[in-house]
């Protein structure tokens, strides 16, 4: 049985997830008002759009990483720039491939440190090079991070560490706080996408 105060972070977290996937592939979203909008899938081009100089994204391990990134982090040919801590600052701009390849590397992370082999790091996890890969992976890596919550009991909530994931702030909270946690990163990082979406749509009319 689902801990009842966890049922409203799984719906919270269902509506965000179906909203974003549906603004990124079409053919239609959810506009707000109840209504459905058209909206076309995103493309390679809009992907990789850099709208500004120094941005940060993904690229090819041939190429080396970009403006003030001194890594590119993940596996495979491509990977996703980024620097030790302290980061630069001030931030980045980050592209949409950034963007969507980081939430989707904390989703499939998050999964296995919760229910998986709590093993996986940034260096294990795969980075997309192009929109259609990212979109899929995308849903690959909400779907592992719901099943991982399917079995949650209330011990688990409160539990300290329950997850194991070691690029956040997991093992100095309660678990129930860190799937609030996770639903910000989702709804924060979507409506940035989104937003992307629109700028590049009026930018290339």
């Amino acid at each position: 049985m689902i801990p009842p105060r966890l049922v409203p972070l799984l719906e919270q977290f269902d509506f965000a997830h179906e909203r974003l996937a549906n603004r990124l592939a079409g053919p239609v979203m959810d506009s707000g008002d109840g209504t459905d909008t058209e909206v076309g899938p995103m493309t390679d081009r809009e992907y990789l759009w850099e709208p500004t100089s120094g941005c940060w994204s993904v690229r090819r391990r041939t190429d080396g990483p970009g403006p003030r990134a001194t890594l590119l982090a993940g596996a495979g040919q491509w990977g996703r720039d980024g620097a030790a801590y302290p980061h630069p600052w001030p931030p980045p701009f980050t592209t949409i491939a950034w963007r969507l390849s980081h939430l989707t590397e904390m989703l499939a992370l998050r999964a296995d440190h919760t229910a998986g082999s709590h093993l996986l790091t940034r260096d294990d996890h795969p980075v997309e090079a192009d929109a259609r890969g990212a979109m899929a992976a995308f849903g690959v890596g909400a779907t592992a991070w719901r099943r991982a919550l399917s079995n949650v009991d209330d011990t688990a909530l409160d539990t300290v560490g329950y997850c194991t994931y070691p690029h956040g702030s997991d093992a100095e909270e309660p678990f129930i706080d860190i799937v609030w946690w996770v639903n910000q990163e989702l709804l924060h990082h979507g409506a940035e996408i989104a937003l992307l979406r629109d700028l590049y749509q009026v930018s290339h009319r």
